[in-house]
């Protein structure tokens, strides 16, 4: 091995490791933003894969006669504290597109160190740019379905932060388009005001009144939202229908027959299961999900609509 090579070489696995460090510091706040235990438990592997991989390149670069870093997790880590503090203020596919970046450059120079390494006939290292290759080709997949999955509406692998979601709630609102029935929005918050018994009345009693007001609540307001519903598509304002009724399968308020599966309240997890994996579009699963949650909320069901999610959005994507 020349001189020259061994010192990009050395330049090249430096960089790597520093970035790794970053990365498995990224791995570790996401754990937190996990929907579900098994992409809990993903995330929490990735990490612990990271920090292996961290300590073969460490290795390599003793083996090339150079000194370990001992500062790099103290950057890594203190890059990823910077990168989420600066994702608290962004929409949550921003957020992810700058995990995809990193993950992206690792790839990238995981494959130059390749071509380093059979140039300078270095075995080893292009056994360990192998592993890397294969790993951080399998993370970008998963972001990138992840995207896809927010982008077709969810639900994701991960959840937003509170500060990421009112990001989006706002991007959203910027960006509506004026185009809905007054007449037939009018009438839906009136319906959503007069509804029995008054929202605000059983607001002022609930601190009173306990559960059963809170009860009352959610009932009055799951019909008042259905009623709205009906409104605004019979004053042929669709688009405004079509919010509610997003607004209505999101929080799992769905009666069992506005369902795409039928009879859906008689499947047992077998059947349940079977039913999500035959679904072809996110909204419907996005339904059966919210409503499984709200009512029985059996985790093979939930790990199944997640994992069909999944699977849509690699389609969309040409992830095979």
């Amino acid at each position: 091995m020349t001189m020259n090579g061994t010192g990009t070489l050395l330049a090249q696995l430096r960089t790597v490791l520093d970035l790794t460090n970053t990365e498995i510091q990224v791995a570790e706040t996401r754990v937190a933003q996990a929907r579900t235990e098994a992409v809990r438990r993903e995330l929490t592997q990735n990490a612990a894969n990271g920090r292996a991989r961290a300590e073969s390149i460490e290795s390599a670069i003793r083996n090339l006669g150079g000194l370990p870093d001992v500062i790099g997790p103290l950057l890594g880590r203190a890059a990823a504290a910077v990168k989420a503090m600066t994702e608290q203020a962004q929409p949550f596919g921003e957020a992810l597109l700058g995990d995809l970046a990193l993950e992206h450059q690792l790839l990238d120079r995981a494959r130059y160190i390749k071509a380093l390494a059979v140039a300078n006939g270095s075995s080893d290292i292009e056994k360990l740019a192998d592993r890397l290759i294969v790993a951080h080709t399998a993370t970008v997949e998963w972001i990138t379905t992840v995207l896809a999955e927010d982008a077709l509406g969810g639900p994701a692998a991960l959840r937003r932060t509170p500060i990421q979601a009112a990001t989006g709630v706002a991007v959203k609102l910027v960006n509506v388009p004026m185009s809905w029935s007054a007449r037939g929005l009018d009438r839906a918050v009136e319906t959503v005001r007069a509804a029995p018994p008054a929202l605000g009345e059983l607001l002022s009693r609930g601190a009173h009144a306990g559960d059963v007001a809170t009860k009352a609540l959610s009932a009055s307001r799951d019909a008042a939202l259905a009623t709205a519903e009906r409104i605004t598509r019979r004053e042929g304002a669709g688009q405004a229908a079509d919010a509610l009724h997003s607004m209505r399968s999101a929080a799992g308020v769905l009666d069992a027959a506005e369902l795409p599966i039928t009879d859906y309240d008689a499947l047992n997890v077998s059947e349940a299961v079977a039913e999500i994996q035959d679904l072809a579009t996110p909204a419907d699963v996005r339904a059966i999900l919210a409503y499984e949650e709200a009512h029985k909320n059996r985790h093979g069901v939930v790990s199944a609509a997640q994992t069909r999610v999944a699977a849509i959005a690699q389609e969309v994507v040409g992830i095979g």
